[in-house]
């Protein structure tokens, strides 16, 4: 099964090369984060005609989450747990194929110190409680999207620019690697080591020219997933086309039962 992740920024704007990219890429699952798109304004059809089926949990204008999958699926949920007062569209559950998916855009928490700091750490918190849930289901989950956090300093072009950034700050890595602690397996670094693989570049001051980059698109996988893990990789050319997110797509293969 392989299952990619993919921060669209803007799903109406970059149809086009969004529907290349998953024509190109054949996915199975597929969890995309800002769709900044209402559930009654995504494109549904477009995607359908290519065999997917689509759970959305959209927001207008910024935000939203959804999942596609070639199989069905079941158990659909959505809102991260933990505080029924949060409306912001950021995350998405079902089951494939007896494999839990869990897409999430995690805050970006700037600027920090600041209310949105602590919404961010929040959030983290239930994340935190929910990989826990799963663990202790022993669930085959894939906990995937835009997590707005750089792990370490060897995920970002240089350290000294983001040392104030509430995606780089010490509370943010702490709580990313108490997720890490819990049982979960950061699935690129299971089988890539090497420094300088991105997933995001600005749009700004020629960052992918030179290759100013972060990584912050990742894929955790819990005890029973990580078994199956074969392979994980980064399609960073896609950065390069015509109209492109200022992210790329992350993806998985697991291994059949």
């Amino acid at each position: 099964m392989k299952i990619a992740s993919f921060n669209i920024n803007g799903i109406k704007a970059r149809l086009p090369a969004f529907l290349d990219w998953l024509r190109d890429a054949n996915a199975d699952v597929v969890a995309l984060q800002e769709i900044k798109s209402t559930d009654e304004q995504f494109p549904r059809l477009e995607i359908e005609d290519m065999g997917y089926n689509l759970e959305t949990h959209g927001q207008k204008g910024f935000n939203g989450v959804a999942l596609l999958s070639k199989l069905p699926m079941e158990d659909v949920t959505r809102g991260l747990p933990g505080d029924d007062s949060d409306e912001q569209s950021r995350w998405i559950e079902a089951t494939v194929g007896g494999v839990r998916i869990c897409g999430l855009y995690l805050p970006n928490g700037n600027p920090a110190p600041g209310p949105k700091y602590d919404y961010k750490l929040g959030w983290m918190a239930r994340l935190e409680a929910r990989a826990k849930a799963l663990i202790e289901a022993e669930e085959t989950a894939v906990i995937l999207g835009d997590y707005n956090v750089i792990p370490q300093d060897e995920d970002c072009w240089n350290p000294a620019v983001w040392a104030k950034d509430a995606l780089f700050l010490p509370p943010t890595r702490e709580a990313f690697h108490r997720l890490i602690n819990l049982g979960l397996t950061d699935a690129l670094r299971a089988v890539d080591r090497s420094p300088g693989i991105y997933t995001f570049w600005d749009y700004q001051a020629g960052a992918l020219q030179k290759n100013w980059g972060i990584r912050i698109d990742h894929v955790l996988l819990t005890p029973q997933a990580a078994d199956r893990l074969e392979t994980c990789g980064i399609d960073a050319e896609v950065r390069r086309r015509e109209k492109p997110s200022d992210h790329v797509p992350i993806w998985v293969t697991l291994a059949a039962t």
